[in-house]
């Protein structure tokens, strides 16, 4: 691959600043719903919702860890929450969740990861995703035993052909991929957890906008907001997921109203936690890792 010339390089870093810099102040000039959000909620609620986040972010991590492990390859603890706060970043304000693919490109070029494997063990992470959300949508419908056995049979065959695919001539040697059990067990506790996590930051804001929800109505909401993740055209799929969670209420039966002041009070606590994260990464690499990496590309 052609390198950017070297004053290109040097100008690249401070550009991204400034452009993410300029979406989150734009973000916030455009909806000023946000910033009202955020002054007439209780600070506790603002502050429990943000450090589930954390918490969530840190599940994230850890099947992004494992989806690489999947892969043959690892990195450091460090670089991992790094690399999982920039993709982050990225999936909020990129369209298609364009986060992965600059995970993958950067993966490709530090790790020499094959693309190949990178997509079947982001593939895998998301099969989990798809039926772990189908399970949490369809919770609250009072048919648990069909549900369960349908699901459980859905995960017994995936699962199946996916070792059937990573036996294959082409996803072994040639592209590292490889698939354990163990590996298949953990990628699935991983991502259960992140979307428990994910289900009990709805609870805490249903429960903030007065709706009267119970916990398993927040996991039905859940489960129908995580599938905005594969249409989200829009920063942080806005529009999408609240789409989604209308089009679903005679499942989780939380009113509009109550859907959009939750999404309120969620985005609102998002992107100042995104705003924090920025920073962080910022402070972080932007320092001798930015040397560093540009004296490797010399």
């Amino acid at each position: 691959m052609k390198r950017l010339p070297t004053p290109l390089r040097k100008l690249l870093p401070p550009a991204l600043v400034t452009m993410t810099a300029g979406l989150f102040v734009y973000l916030f000039a455009k909806h000023p719903e946000y910033r009202h959000t955020l002054a007439h909620t209780n600070f506790w609620v603002l502050l429990l919702i943000a450090v589930l986040y954390v918490v969530m972010l840190l599940c994230v991590a850890w099947t992004n860890d494992i989806t690489l492990r999947l892969c043959s390859k690892q990195q450091g603890v460090r670089d991992n929450i790094l690399l999982t706060c920039y993709t982050t970043l990225v999936n909020f304000f990129g369209p298609l969740q364009s986060g992965p693919a600059m995970r993958g490109a950067y993966l490709k070029q530090r790790l020499q990861l094959s693309l190949r494997a990178y997509t079947l063990g982001s593939l895998t992470y998301y099969a989990f995703y798809a039926v772990i959300s189908a399970l949490f949508l369809l919770a609250g419908s009072g048919r648990h035993w069909p549900l369960m056995l349908g699901v459980t049979a859905l995960v017994i065959l995936g699962c199946a052909g996916i070792l059937m695919l990573a036996h294959r001539k082409f996803t072994g040697q040639t592209t590292g991929f490889h698939v354990t059990p163990v590996l298949l067990t953990e990628l699935g506790v991983a991502t259960l957890c992140q979307l428990l996590v994910t289900a009990l930051i709805y609870y805490v804001e249903l429960r903030a906008v007065h709706t009267g929800a119970s916990l398993l109505q927040a996991i039905t909401y859940g489960g129908a907001a995580n599938f905005a993740l594969f249409v989200s055209l829009t920063p942080g799929a806005i529009g999408f997921r609240e789409a989604f969670l209308a089009f679903s209420r005679q499942l989780h039966h939380v009113p509009t109203s109550g859907i959009l002041a939750a999404s309120v009070i969620d985005r609102s606590v998002f992107v100042v936690l995104l705003g924090f994260l920025f920073l962080l990464v910022l402070s972080l690499h932007a320092g001798d890792r930015f040397k560093r990496a540009e004296i490797a590309t010399e």
